[in-house]
């Protein structure tokens, strides 16, 4: 079966494989047929899709209490159909809930407002916090239709795009209209940024070349895709990390001896440039700080409540890193900050962020606030404070219940009543804040059943990105006759057997 089918070997591994043939060896089944091809791929897939809705009643059930979050993102197939998926997400478990398939309609903000809608009522209006796109203007608009209609919910761009285009940006600067400031300011960076990439295609393109880089460096030059976020900075940090082979490489008597003069002595002459590899370090010192917020969004984990200080301190290593290189002290003015700071920053202040912020029990902790001189406590930042106000009168329609919500806020923000306890405030900075509300908050039941919530919920929609992975795999070039309505049963089937999966106590004490 293996051999025959060209099967990957990996497959052995698969508890599913491994539980069925124990099962027969240990059972006398005779005259067990097993279920052919039409069979497969009708009502048993539809009895297993089945199946698994009804295993996953329990974690629906959390959902009242812990809320979820939409994610959405659209692809295309392997027969260019567009598809827009939707996943819920709370805590760190995304559950698929489906892939519509788009072919042949217009995808403006009504289309996908009214996808969103039904995916909304399909989970419960009063369970959804908010609901995670891309950056692009039809979803931004599809993302307000639906919080006109339901003022608890709320639109949130995935940040981690946010910042991919901010880093874009700055690597790619194009020198169109009302641009031409970032342009001037950002150029050398693309130029510096398609440098690298001349001398990574001049090498992989040809098998000598390529060969010869390989006796010199032991790691790979990465092919990254154009989906691949900070695709530019990834990049360059190869180029840094394997610098002094690329040096050897090029001084070698094996490069000279089967170089091409036009391309081998471009090539030479920049990875052998100081300067060259002084404006490498440069870009890689002031992106870093986007870098690691990007890598650290990157995820399915409970993020919402870190991204408004994340992203001050974000900022804050930017400045710090472009002044120190400038020569500069922080009150003297930088056209280079200034057009790094004013592309993309101000599209994440959003009044979501910053109510998690302010219900995030650590940002009040002596121990936070003493790391830095600058950083205030929530209640005393105004835009925090505006922003949070706004939130508990959509969340809370009823004056004298926001008043309540109010003076709960007042107590805890300022450690009063039963936040005085010292238990409550040790736990303050060392407890993640989720936990904070389940042992500390009952005094405050307003705010703790928002806390509960909002303090479980991601920043991004980085599981709608790898869920196509699995669409890929499942519907790819060689397997391309499948009806989108089959690949949706197939995708459903793998993608929560597999978050029912890791639930399991076996994959908890790290058996399978």
């Amino acid at each position: 079966m293996f051999y025959s089918r060209g099967l990957p070997f990996n497959l052995a591994r698969n508890p599913h494989y491994v539980s069925s043939y124990m099962y027969a060896a240990n059972h006398s089944i005779p005259g067990y047929i097993p279920p052919g091809y039409n069979l497969l791929r009708t009502r048993l897939l539809q009895r297993e899709r089945a199946n698994i809705e009804r295993l996953l009643d329990p974690i629906k059930g959390t959902w009242k209490e812990k809320g979820l979050t939409i994610a959405s993102d659209g692809w295309s197939d392997s027969q260019r159909r567009s598809l827009i998926n939707f996943m819920a997400v709370t805590g760190d478990a995304p559950m698929f809930l489906k892939a519509v398939n788009c072919e042949g309609e217009i995808k403006d903000k009504h289309f996908i407002a009214s996808l969103m809608k039904e995916v909304v009522i399909e989970v419960g209006p009063k369970n959804v916090v908010q609901i995670v796109t891309d950056n692009t203007a039809n979803c931004k608009a599809a993302g307000q239709i639906i919080e006109a209609q339901y003022p608890h919910i709320f639109w949130t761009p995935y940040v981690v795009h946010t910042l991919n285009l901010a880093l874009k940006n700055i690597c790619a600067a194009k020198n169109i209209e009302n641009n031409s400031l970032v342009y001037d300011e950002c150029s050398w960076i693309t130029i510096v940024v398609g440098d690298a990439s001349c001398i990574k295609n001049f090498i992989m393109n040809h098998s000598m070349r390529l060969a010869i880089f390989n006796e010199f460096v032991s790691l790979k030059l990465l092919s990254v895709a154009k989906t691949r976020f900070a695709s530019s900075i990834v990049m360059l940090r190869r180029f840094k990390l394997i610098k002094q082979g690329l040096q050897s490489m090029v001084i070698s008597t094996q490069w000279n001896s089967h170089r091409e003069e036009q391309g081998a002595s471009f090539v030479r002459e920049t990875l052998l440039n100081g300067k060259w590899w002084d404006k490498v370090d440069y870009i890689l010192s002031f992106t870093a700080p986007i870098y690691d917020m990007l890598r650290e969004c990157d995820t399915d984990k409970p993020t919402l409540h870190l991204i408004y200080d994340m992203w001050d301190n974000m900022i804050e290593k930017v400045k710090c890193v472009i002044y120190k290189h400038e020569e500069k002290h922080l009150e003297d003015e930088s056209e280079f900050y200034d057009v790094v700071h004013k592309i993309r920053w101000n599209k994440n202040n959003t009044p979501l962020h910053c109510l998690a912020h302010a219900l995030n029990p650590r940002y009040y902790s002596d121990i936070w606030l003493e790391e830095d001189p600058k950083q205030v406590p929530p209640h005393k930042d105004e835009e925090v404070t505006n922003e949070r106000k706004k939130c508990l009168k959509w969340y809370l329609n009823d004056s004298t219940e926001r008043t309540k919500a109010n003076m709960e806020y007042a107590k805890f923000s300022t450690k009063e009543g039963s936040f005085s306890d010292v238990d409550s405030i040790e736990d303050r900075y060392n407890m993640d804040p989720h936990s904070w509300w389940v042992i500390h908050g009952a005094s405050a039941p307003i705010l703790q059943t928002l806390a509960l919530k909002i303090l479980t919920q991601p920043s991004s929609s980085s599981c709608c990105e790898r869920n196509w992975s699995t669409y890929s795999f499942i519907h790819s070039l060689r397997r391309n006759k499948m009806t989108p309505q089959r690949a949706e049963d197939l995708v459903y089937i793998h993608s929560n057997l597999r978050l029912l999966s890791r639930r399991s106590p076996q994959y908890c004490n790290g058996v399978t």
